[in-house]
């Protein structure tokens, strides 16, 4: 069966990227006309051509959210269970090289942080931890949903790539989507970012989406780590990735991720800046390539940012984000994985959110619709 590898080594980067940059105002002006659009349309609202219309995308995207998702959003938070790593990647503070304190968390410590959020209202969480098969493998994160899957509607992961039959195990036993960003869709940078550990083979990792629909996941988080390389390229192909995942795992929903890079222990520049504009621009492009797409925005994001995106596209944020093991109430000084910028509580989040017309929704859309009915 063919993967999304073939249809990948069909595409060039520089091409990809030359093509985007050639886009005419024409070609911005008929995508933005188009009920239903294609790739090249995608390419045409990413290219700097479209910079002057970011107005009327923004008003199409945030109608376009709002005819699909009511002036709703949901809350999610993220639990890091481990900062283990035996991965080298030059862009985040777990990585190997980076002599910190190791920290995993035993089973009573993980429900003393469950007790925390769902205190908070948390109906929908994700559990991250770093790459480390011997400390933080399949049996562990297993026994992790199993203790808390009584605690959630539903439970996502951002772990290392795993097997097929991994995830199988993992669903059986209550996992609901899973995220893997691939960082950058180029090959030859992805290699500079990776030098060691499993995380260095690009191909296993750009081969798990597929290895997730197989085993028939209900939701797939995909993205790409804005700073390591030009971000309209990479948001091509993660378009196109997503559009081949839709085709051909078609029961499975998809969500969209921005993270730019952040500060963190050890911290690598960005090679491309990204900027507040710029992601305005690509937030609302993927709207308007997908009105059903869910659309996350995390903490990495400041105040002023987030509290404008919930109005133009995005579906689902997460408040009071800790990114280290026992952040929220266990160790709140072990070392993060990233500096976060919006350090608002939930509480604080949920009034802005409503200060906006927005109704706060804890569990998933799947629930929400559900409750609709």
């Amino acid at each position: 069966m063919a993967n999304f590898i073939t249809l990948f080594d069909t595409y060039n980067w520089d091409n990809t990227l030359e093509s985007i940059f050639s886009k005419t105002t024409v070609e911005v002006e008929n995508a933005l006309a188009k009920e239903k659009l294609d790739l090249e349309d995608f390419k045409a609202l990413i290219s700097p051509a479209a910079k002057p219309f970011l107005e009327q995308m923004a008003q199409k995207s945030s109608m376009l959210t709002k005819k699909r998702f009511g002036n709703t959003i949901q809350m999610y938070a993220p639990m890091y269970l481990s900062n283990e790593c035996q991965n080298i990647c030059t862009y985040c503070g777990f990585s190997m090289t980076n002599k910190i304190p190791r920290r995993t968390l035993t089973d009573a410590e993980i429900l003393k942080e469950v007790a925390f959020l769902k205190a908070k209202g948390y109906d929908h969480i994700l559990l991250v931890t770093g790459e480390a098969n011997k400390t933080v493998g399949v049996s562990y994160i297993k026994n992790a949903i199993k203790i808390i899957r009584s605690q959630f509607s539903n439970i996502t992961i951002e772990v290392q790539p795993l097997d097929q039959e991994e995830y199988e195990l993992l669903i059986e036993n209550g996992l609901y989507a899973v995220l893997v960003y691939q960082e950058t869709y180029h090959r030859e940078e992805y290699k500079k970012h990776h030098p060691k550990g499993k995380k260095s083979n690009f191909n296993y990792r750009l081969d798990t989406p597929d290895r997730l629909g197989k085993a028939g996941i209900h939701k797939i988080g995909l993205g790409a780590l804005f700073g390591l390389e030009d971000w309209r390229a990479d948001s091509f192909f993660t378009a196109l990735h997503l559009k081949y995942l839709q085709k051909t795992y078609w029961k499975t929903k998809y969500s969209i991720s921005f993270p730019r890079l952040r500060p963190h222990s050890g911290g690598l520049e960005p090679k491309v800046e990204m900027t507040d504009s710029d992601l305005v621009q690509l937030i609302c492009a993927f709207r308007l390539l997908d009105e059903d797409i869910e659309l996350s925005m995390s903490t990495r994001e400041n105040e002023i940012f987030r509290n404008n995106i919930v109005n133009l596209g995005a579906t689902s944020i997460s408040a009071e984000s800790k990114t280290n093991p026992g952040g929220y109430t266990v160790e709140p000084q072990s070392l993060e994985q990233f500096e976060i910028s919006d350090e608002r509580s939930t509480e604080e989040i949920v009034k802005m959110l409503k200060g906006q017309g927005l109704e706060v929704v804890w569990k998933d859309w799947q629930h929400f619709e559900a409750i609709e009915e």
